[in-house]
């Protein structure tokens, strides 16, 4: 089978350059300023684009720089749960729409690597006036704190394949935790038995023993689970990991051995952009998945509870619809959420062993358990998927134990298990992590041990093997679009991918800055595809025609998991989760 694999430029970040700095200096800006207007660029507003009215609006520089381009600004209103952030644009100007800022008080961030504040801001926004605020940076005390995991992994020593390992961290917490340690080697793999012992969804906040015979396979990479029957300790891969980390941790000085490595700050079209996040009511609501319905209220999975959650984008307001337990005892959390075609709500129970569904209408939630001949301790729907149901009534469901691959029949409430697949080259496993149910009810499956997609045949139960051609790519998860394609992203292999089943070709395209690890693809109407790093804080933008990307930067460190587009606005609105923030970033682009 024929592939491609595409060449890729960078819109607005020069990701592709990694620049050094020292614990104590910051970063500086990589690229050229790309061209505006002079007054569009001093009024802070993007080229080709009529100026909004605005309600506040200043220059943010700084001594080393001067004004200030790709600079977060975000502003949240005494008492609100609703924040707004701008960037700001190559003469150092941020502009807040009066459309998006109501009259009253609202104190002031900024992101940018190696700065901060010289101390707290905050104004007064007015109807019908444009309050104007000035914003002087200096030197941040403490770089390290800064850092994105991206940025520690480029900073650490050692090569790529030491490194990737980490890549199975962040799903619980950053890097921080890690780097900021004291721990040897062996207390490292004292702490690796332990954290095998936990719900996927577990947080520092909130965690979760699983229960029994259950653990968790770590280490990152096609095939290189740690761990196994004896445990960590007998496991050379995890001995070998675990003096690693105790080299670039705190474990033999008090101070690093070595300097850090920041990404540049946005530039050009990467500025062009307006970012709302949602405060959720709990600092522990893990909102995983997040999809907005055809009336716009946006929903979210609970990765560390049972509730699926509706939020008015208008309001803020949150309502919350329980889920019963299935099984007690065992950890509760949810993480694929979809609609099917009456625009029902459907989610995996993970470790419930099951299924659920939200009547939309009714508000009314019923489960499906999985057959008790089936279960383990281990048992573990994550993805369901109802999309295509009324093709023939059923919906896939996948059990991470076993690599099973499930369909439950709607009319009778019977399932069908199809068992395990195996690579027929390898003879490993086809690990599928994310399952997505094709436009005549088949499935697409993206197997995380290596760089296989498999499409499974609903009435055969043959399985169909494609191969990315960046080895080991890991496919994680991804959608399918009009054309009935599969976009997805490849975790491992760093890059964005689409399979036509007419063809039968691949297509990737790299993201440019390193270590992004995207975890979700979705491709809007005008044929551009989009994803999220939880390593980099930054939304990712492709134009499939040009092969051109761009990356914005996320006012704070979000851990991003399921993305989504709005299509129903011009242009089109991309949502997401923080998943360990407990809110809700909605990014507006303005072109």
């Amino acid at each position: 089978m024929r592939k491609n694999l595409w060449l890729t430029a960078v819109a607005g970040l020069t990701a592709l350059i990694i620049q050094a700095a020292p614990d104590s200096s910051p970063a500086q800006a990589q690229g050229t300023p790309q061209g505006h207007p002079t007054a569009a660029a001093a009024a802070g507003t993007p080229q080709g684009h009529p100026q909004a009215a605005a309600a506040l609006t200043g220059q943010v520089s700084s001594a080393k720089e001067g004004p200030m381009e790709g600079v977060v600004v975000s502003a949240k209103k005494d008492g609100s749960t609703i924040s707004i952030s701008v960037v700001t644009d190559d003469r150092g100007r941020y502009n807040f729409p009066a459309a998006k800022l109501e009259p009253g008080h609202y104190a002031l961030k900024i992101r940018a690597i190696g700065y901060q504040l010289d101390g707290a801001k905050a104004a007064d926004v007015k109807a019908g006036a444009t309050a104007s605020l000035d914003l002087e940076l200096v030197p941040a005390k403490n770089l390290a704190a800064q850092l994105t995991n991206a940025e520690w992994l480029a900073s650490m020593p050692g090569s790529d394949q030491q490194k990737k390992f980490l890549l199975s961290c962040n799903s619980c917490h950053s890097y921080q935790p890690i780097v900021n340690s004291t721990h040897d080697a062996d207390k490292f793999l004292q702490v690796f038995d332990r954290m095998a012992g936990y719900y996927p969804g577990s947080t520092q906040l909130q965690p979760q023993r699983l229960v029994g015979t259950a653990r968790r396979n770590l280490g990152g990479g096609a095939g290189s689970a740690m761990g196994g029957e004896g445990g960590m300790s007998s496991d050379p891969r995890a001995k070998v990991a675990a003096e690693w980390l105790a080299t670039v941790n705190l474990s033999n000085s008090p101070t690093r051995s070595y300097g850090f490595k920041t990404l540049p700050r946005p530039t050009g079209r990467a500025t062009h952009v307006v970012v709302t996040e949602y405060d959720l009511p709990r600092e522990t609501i893990e909102p995983h998945d997040v999809i907005v319905d055809t009336d716009g209220m946006v929903w979210y999975s609970d990765f560390g509870g049972l509730f699926i959650g509706k939020m008015d984008p208008k309001t803020g307001k949150v309502t919350e619809y329980p889920i019963p337990k299935i099984k007690e005892g065992f950890p509760v959390g949810t993480l694929d959420l979809e609609t099917d075609r009456d625009g029902n709500l459907w989610v995996a129970m993970m470790y419930q062993g099951g299924i659920a569904k939200l009547d939309k209408k009714t508000g009314k939630v019923q489960t499906w358990s999985v057959p008790k001949e089936w279960q383990t301790d281990a048992t573990q729907q994550s993805f369901a998927s109802p999309t295509f149901s009324h093709i023939d009534g059923k919906v896939w469901v996948k059990n991470s134990d076993r690599a099973q691959i499930l369909r439950l029949d709607l009319a009778t409430n019977t399932w069908e298990n199809f068992g395990t697949f195996t690579d027929p080259e390898t003879k490993r496993t086809f690990g599928s992590y994310g399952i997505n149910a094709d436009h005549h009810n088949n499935l697409y499956m993206l197997d995380f041990n290596a760089g296989n997609l498999g499409i499974l045949d609903g009435a055969t139960k043959k399985l169909e093997f494609h191969r990315t051609e960046i080895p080991n790519s890991r496919p994680r998860r991804g959608s399918v679009d009009q054309q009935n394609r599969l976009w997805f992203a490849e975790y491992d292999g760093n890059a964005i991918g689409v399979l036509d089943p007419k063809t039968k070709l691949i297509k990737e395209w790299p993201v440019p800055t390193a270590w992004s690890n995207p975890y979700d693809v979705v491709v809007d109407k005008n044929g551009e595809a989009w994803t999220g790093s939880m390593m980099t804080d930054r939304i990712v933008r492709l134009d499939t025609r040009t092969n051109q990307f761009t990356e914005y930067l996320l006012p704070k460190a979000t851990n991003i998991r399921r993305v989504w587009i709005d299509n129903s606005t011009n242009p089109v609105t991309f949502w997401v989760g923080s998943n360990h923030g407990a809110s809700i970033v909605k990014l507006e682009p303005l072109d």
